[in-house]
């Protein structure tokens, strides 16, 4: 029996998520509406997975993050919350989560997210990772003197695309995108388009999908 411990203080949200785990054969499925009932429920049921709101009254549901790894630092945690931006998927992941799907996914990407993470793995919504690796790529302090159209040319080169096919795809004429090559040849300090190919798959350009 897998048993599964939803945290969240709207009961349809609790509903809902019953439901849903319900297909999976074998799944018990515990609530809590707040953070002290997650801490109590968490030191008193051999739990599998706890599905966490970070939307919480009173104890707020990062803090919650926090300490429920403290207590219970094997049992991983999936924040399932309202909240879709990068930056929350990142606290939480720093604050010791295990993956990141927000309220706005389709069910099967949640289903698909217990199960990577009940079978030992991590698991964030596509969106929110594909935010999160332009957010780093966009922090990153070697490509800092590139434009946004520099760092969009260099992920469509990583991916594999000759300079027509990005020149197609960008809606410009081939001679812009060479010139800006060029450009960014200099920007960079390199002298072959194959160093622009590795530094782009190095700074997780490539993922930008």
């Amino acid at each position: 029996m897998t048993r599964i411990l939803v945290v969240d203080d709207h009961a349809i949200v609790r509903s809902g998520i019953r439901r849903l785990l319900k297909e999976r054969e074998g799944t018990d499925v515990l609530e809590a509406v707040n953070g002290e009932e997650a801490l109590e429920t968490a030191r008193t049921h051999a739990l599998d997975l706890i599905v966490l709101d970070l939307n919480l009254p009173a104890l707020g549901g990062l803090e919650l993050l926090r300490r429920l790894v403290r207590t219970r630092p094997q049992l991983p945690i999936l924040v399932f919350s309202q909240l879709a931006e990068a930056i929350y998927a990142a606290r939480a992941l720093e604050a010791g989560a295990r993956g990141f799907v927000s309220k706005n996914a389709m069910p099967e990407e949640l289903l698909e997210a217990v199960e990577a993470i009940l079978a030992g793995g991590t698991a964030i919504e596509k969106d929110i990772q594909r935010e999160m690796a332009i957010r780093d790529v966009m922090e990153d302090a070697y490509l800092k003197p590139l434009s946004e159209r520099d760092l969009e040319i260099l992920r469509l080169l990583a991916a594999g695309n000759t300079l027509s096919e990005i020149a197609d795809k960008l809606g410009v004429a081939y001679k812009t995108v060479a010139n800006t090559l060029s450009r960014i040849k200099e920007k960079l300090g390199v002298g072959q388009t194959s160093d622009l190919i590795r530094i782009a798959v190095s700074r997780g350009l490539a993922d930008l999908v």
